[in-house]
């Protein structure tokens, strides 16, 4: 455990100390595109923070080459390297979309591509657990297509996420945690040497998260871009083709008889695994609603739009940390829910514990739209948002309608939201990144002046 926590820290450390030169890089290099109809951010902020990111893996995987107990994992397999390829390669395609904005369909192919050359290193899934039939072996083929297929979902199901400041890297940050959780204990709690490469692909993961989010906590200072969106989806698909389609289950003799009974009674603990959908539910769901929305409108799936999960938190009426901060408690949720299902699948209290967390959540989800009124008694320990004023009081106390009570519509000012500002232009090498806030302008307000 020693070992991982010090990889895990040296990778968050060189992440964190390199994002800020590379901040500066990215603005003196114009990394700064215009602010679209689309974003939520007010100024135009640089991107390409997927450098740092990517330089941290190396730095991990370099320690972690270097250590005794964790050397075994490079002599004896080549996954590491087969990452390290696929890595660098959607790497650089990120960067070059971030520069200069490359058509979707050629980002897909490269990501096709580096899981392709994944697979040519041997980081493939080999044999599925299916319950009621057994392990199944695939063949060389299969194995390709749905190591592919994984990758691809869940690139872009954490590309699809990273729309608001620090939510794609806290939520896949919280993802590799119960991921790391689960392989180490595979790989400590029975044994299993295969086990190893996906609880280090998890704790470098963590480092490259928890490195970049100082600097991507709202205001973003820096944005990760598809250099880093895709990079960390690219980890995390990794550690689940390593753990799910190379780990035999009948290594663990967990239970006697047949080896169908054994991938039965093992189902709780694969399938969070086969297709990580629990593991990043939450970008997954969103990825699915949006291809489905998208081509329901007659649009392409690859367009982009504001009516992601995250945006309809904001149009509910959630501040922007507080839409951040339910979004890793569904993902901690569903992960971690899994994770303790997978260790003691007969347990009613986990059932029942994620039953009653998910009403929190979803009391939380809802909160915006109940106008709560502090009683006399508690107004002292409430926020300042919801005491009442003391001319409202006042006014309760003399009869007249309270301050607090709707007004028609004709008397309510409309707020300022960015779904109606227009799109601002970056000015001459991301000046607007450092100096003052830029002031918008009303979207109808700016078409009318037309």
């Amino acid at each position: 455990m020693r070992e991982y926590l010090l990889t895990l820290c040296i990778t968050a450390a060189v992440t964190y100390l390199l994002t800020g030169p590379v901040r500066k890089f990215a603005i003196v290099a114009g990394a700064m595109p215009e602010i679209r109809a689309r974003d939520v951010h007010r100024e135009p902020t640089p991107r390409l923070g997927g450098i740092a990111m990517f330089f941290g893996l190396c730095a991990g995987l370099l320690v972690a080459d270097h250590m005794s107990n964790l050397n075994s994992v490079f002599e004896t397999s080549n996954e590491p390297r087969a990452l390290l390829s696929g890595a660098a390669l959607i790497w650089l395609i990120g960067v070059l979309d971030d520069k200069f904005e490359i058509d979707a369909l050629i980002k897909l192919g490269g990501q096709m591509i580096a899981a392709g050359v994944m697979v040519m290193q041997g980081l493939t899934i080999l044999w599925l657990p299916i319950p009621g039939v057994g392990t199944v072996a695939l063949t060389p083929w299969q194995g390709t297509l749905l190591t592919v297929a994984l990758v691809v979902i869940t690139i872009n199901a954490v590309n699809f996420v990273d729309g608001l400041d620090g939510l794609a890297s806290g939520m896949v940050c919280i993802a590799a945690a119960a991921f790391f959780m689960y392989a180490y204990r595979i790989w400590y709690s029975y044994g299993i040497e295969a086990a190893a490469p996906a609880t280090l692909f998890s704790a470098i993961l963590m480092g490259m998260c928890l490195g970049f989010l100082p600097h991507n906590m709202h205001p973003a200072r820096i944005f990760m871009g598809d250099s880093g969106s895709m990079l960390i989806g690219l980890v995390l698909a990794a550690g689940a083709i390593s753990v799910t389609g190379q780990v035999d289950p009948d290594v663990m003799n967990l239970f006697a008889g047949s080896e169908r009974n054994t991938v039965h009674q093992m189902v709780p603990v694969y399938i969070p695994l086969l297709l990580p959908l629990t593991i990043i539910a939450v970008p997954a769901a969103d990825l699915v609603l949006a291809i489905v929305r998208r081509t329901w409108r007659g649009q392409s799936p690859f367009a982009a739009d504001r009516g992601h999960l995250h945006h309809r938190l904001l149009e509910i009426g959630h501040s922007h940390s507080r839409a951040v901060l339910i979004m890793y408690f569904w993902s901690a949720l569903i992960g971690f829910g899994a994770l303790a299902y997978s260790v003691n699948s007969a347990s009613m209290w986990i059932v029942l514990g994620v039953v009653f967390l998910s009403a929190i959540g979803l009391a939380l989800l809802l909160l915006p739209r109940f106008t709560p009124r502090a009683p006399m008694w508690a107004q002292a320990v409430v926020p300042p948002r919801y005491r009442r004023r003391r001319s409202a009081l006042a006014a309760e106390a003399a009869g007249a309608p309270d301050a607090a009570s709707p007004q028609p519509a004709a008397a309510v000012e409309k707020p300022e939201s960015d779904e109606y500002r227009s799109p601002v232009s970056a000015a001459t090498n991301g000046a607007t990144a450092i100096g003052a806030r830029s002031r918008f302008l009303d979207r109808h307000t700016s078409e009318t002046s037309r």
